[in-house]
């Protein structure tokens, strides 16, 4: 992986390039950004340019026995550590990233590194109760590789993907690691979630803000897979938000099926709590509990930016809106009920939610619980 590799990003990878050569290589770094921005095969580009002996023109060679085995994901002194899990784990069975190291690999090689985790876990086959994550097991794994020495004398590199996937174990055995680092050892941590992070680790790392695309950047990338009208893709790009991979659905005409789901149930508990309908809210949270707990993170995620884009259009400011097609028609006609009096605490409600969901709350009675405290706020403000 080649920082040419990487759509847009021309200035974070400037300063990427300008940092190594400078030799200001810190031992522990934070890439943060959605994965439509290109944190990971960012962090992947970042360690193949420091191994490669032939780098030249702000850029890896590309072509010398490091380079490919780093792009192929195969070097000795590069470790991976993502979550994982399996249906059918034994009591007591240790499940660790290198296991799942060759689908990891193949979704990588085909996405370019452009994926999500939904999509990982998918591939991953976790089904409705399982989730991915990192336990202590991969932090020692972590630690009994770099006590090893160095294959090629180079650095040992360490790429943590998803590391607020981590157990409490976990991150204070990395957090350990990262306080006593080895001589001549990188650990890349990519995260979309850093604000669940142990603020230890956080405190201990460098962060690589990876910001969303640029509408220009989203544009060209829109004329490169076809879309001819510069309207069109105009439009495609400003609704895509800076995220590659939501471009990529519009422009291929993919239908999320998931985002489709979510919105129906996310009109379906809105009109219920405007409705006062108290008892139907209850089928509608014993619905959202049966949902996987990706599938259920995901709703709560896209009814956030329901409700912001309905607090837009409430404000009248629909020019800078991100919706077509039919939510734009929903969240038009449902902009009177979401104002300055109940927006801040309707997403304090969407983050209690998401955060009992990530200490394994038992989802009936924690979408009971969101599904009255929202119908309470919900009423007609103008």
């Amino acid at each position: 992986m080649q920082f040419k590799d990487i759509v847009g990003q021309e200035e974070l990878k400037a300063h990427l390039v300008r940092s190594i050569e400078a030799g200001r290589i810190s031992h522990a770094q934070l890439f943060t950004g959605a994965a439509g921005t290109g944190a990971l095969p960012l962090a992947l580009a970042y360690v193949q340019y420091l191994n490669c002996p032939n780098r030249h023109d702000g850029d890896s060679c590309g072509e010398c026995p490091s380079c490919r085995q780093i792009s192929e994901l195969a070097h000795p002194d590069l470790h991976w550590v993502f979550p994982v899990n399996k249906q059918g784990k034994k009591s007591g069975e240790v499940v660790l990233s290198d296991e799942f190291l060759p689908q990891f690999r193949q979704l990588f090689a085909e996405r370019r590194g452009y994926f999500s985790p939904r999509e990982w876990f998918d591939a991953l086959d976790l089904g409705k109760t399982l989730k991915g994550i990192i336990t202590a097991k991969e932090a020692d794994r972590v630690i009994e590789k770099l006590s090893l020495k160095s294959f090629v004398g180079a650095y040992k590199c360490v790429i943590i993907w998803l590391p607020e996937t981590m157990n409490e174990e976990a991150s204070n055995k990395l957090l350990k690691i990262l306080e006593e680092p080895w001589e001549k050892s990188l650990f890349l941590l990519v995260s979309e979630r850093a604000d669940r992070l142990l603020q230890t680790i956080l405190s201990r790392t460098q962060e690589v803000a990876v910001p969303r695309l640029l509408v220009e950047v989203l544009e060209a990338e829109a004329q490169r897979r076809g879309i001819a009208d510069p309207t069109e893709r105009r439009n495609i790009a400003r609704l895509a938000a800076g995220d590659l991979l939501e471009l990529q659905q519009l422009t291929g005409g993919e239908e999320d099926v998931q985002r489709k789901e979510n919105f129906s149930l996310f009109c379906a508990l809105m009109r219920l709590s405007y409705n006062d309908k108290h008892l139907e809210l209850l089928n509608w949270a014993e619905e959202a509990a049966q949902l996987s707990r990706e599938q259920q993170r995901a709703l709560l995620i896209d009814s956030v930016r329901l409700l912001r884009e309905s607090y837009m259009l409430h404000a009248g400011l629909g020019s800078i809106s991100y919706l077509w097609g039919e939510e734009a028609d929903f969240c038009r006609k449902f902009s009177p009920f979401i104002g300055n009096q109940n927006i801040e605490p309707l997403v304090a409600e969407i983050e209690e939610a998401l955060a009992q969901l990530g200490q394994n709350g038992n989802p009936t009675i924690v979408f009971t619980h969101f599904a009255l405290a929202v119908s309470k706020r919900i009423n007609r403000l103008s």
